[in-house]
């Protein structure tokens, strides 16, 4: 590409570790080699970090209008909180406000073309909740504003295992009523098209989880196996997706079965996200597929027992900006192909040899 991607990186919640995992991660001389990063935050929160990390930071750029952003520098797109705003450790109504303000920005950012993607800094879900903001999580405001008619969906993956969620943040009493055939179906079909444009799995296969213990036992302990997940698993199979399952959580972790899949869909979030983070460990990423835009996260929240205290480990960070950057050229290059597809040859029945097309054809 002619010019460095530009990644807009969120502070997240001023009080937890999202200014320590950020600027560790962006602080590499060699970062402007690899992308331009553009940091929704506050200049006196960021050189508050600088001194108490002891960090050498990149120049800093404050940008000041759209179109400002300069390519080499620690763009900083300022967000109205200070150093006196920081209480470590403790989810405040400014700290919520502030974001929210920061995720605001960046989206619009996104829309206007001014950044590439997005990375998003952890929150606290209760200190961001307002009149105006009543949203349970990243995904379900992302998917609200940016969707535009796609369909989101919470996937969680490093290098070896990709896990996507059929619910999200929803209490786990209402997990059951939310399992239907129809939206088992919906996010197969979606996890299908992530996988294909943004991880280049050319025929991915995906493993279903059930929901209850032993599958259900034939219906001894839950019904919504033979109801809506098989169904919509024997659905998924008539168009052509490579679905199977549904397969017990417990032994299909413990076994290493969920190396022969390309990806797995879990029904609630604990049950997916539990034994992927023990499995993944630090190197572990959240992506909001299924969107017009590339944003991911690291797999980890605010950590307040840790905010401010020069303890946090910035991996997972560093792999949430690194991975957003490979999944973007992955779907650049996926829209490339789809959109010049090569024409197939046509060949005669019984014959070796294709049939030549004319040059009209070919055009």
């Amino acid at each position: 590409m002619s010019s460095p991607i530009r990644v807009g990186i969120t502070h997240g919640d001023i009080n937890g570790i999202g200014y320590e995992v950020v600027l560790k991660a962006v602080c590499d001389e060699h970062i402007p080699e690899l992308f331009t990063p553009v940091f929704y935050g506050s200049p006196q929160i960021v050189e508050k970090a600088r001194r108490e990390f002891n960090l050498e930071l990149l120049p800093i750029h404050i940008v000041k209008n759209q179109g400002d952003i300069r390519d080499g520098k620690l763009n900083i797109v300022e967000i109205d909180v200070t150093h006196n705003d920081v209480e470590p450790g403790i989810p405040t109504e400014k700290s919520g406000l502030a974001a929210v303000k920061a995720l605001e920005l960046a989206c619009d950012a996104l829309e206007n073309g001014e950044i590439q993607v997005l990375v998003t800094a952890p929150i606290s879900k209760k200190a961001v909740q307002s009149e105006e903001f009543k949203f349970p999580g990243h995904t379900e405001y992302l998917q609200e504003r940016l969707g535009k008619g796609a369909h989101a969906l919470m996937v969680l993956f490093n290098d070896i295992l990709k896990v996507a969620l059929v619910t999200t943040h929803l209490p786990l009493s209402k997990v059951p009523q939310a399992i239907t055939r129809q939206r088992v179906l919906d996010q197969i079909r979606s996890f299908e098209k992530v996988l294909k444009s943004d991880f280049t799995c050319e025929r991915p296969k995906i493993a279903v989880l059930s929901l209850n213990p032993h599958c259900g036992d034939e219906g001894l302990l839950g019904t919504e196996e033979k109801n809506e997940i098989i169904p919509a698993i024997e659905d998924a199979k008539k168009e052509g997706i490579l679905a199977f399952g549904p397969y017990s959580a417990d032994g299909f972790f413990s076994t290493d079965a969920y190396r022969n899949f390309d990806g797995i869909l879990a029904m609630y979030h604990d049950q997916g996200l539990a034994p992927f983070k023990a499995l993944a460990g630090d190197t572990g990423v959240n992506f909001t597929g299924g969107l017009p835009f590339i944003r991911t996260s690291p797999d980890h929240g605010t950590a307040y027992d840790l905010a401010w205290k020069d303890k946090a480990d910035p991996v997972s960070m560093r792999q949430a900006i690194y991975k957003a950057i490979d999944l973007y050229r992955n779907r650049m290059n996926h829209q490339r192909a789809a959109s010049n597809p090569l024409r197939k040859a046509r060949t005669e029945r019984g014959a070796d040899k294709t049939v030549d097309l004319t040059k009209e054809e070919i055009d």
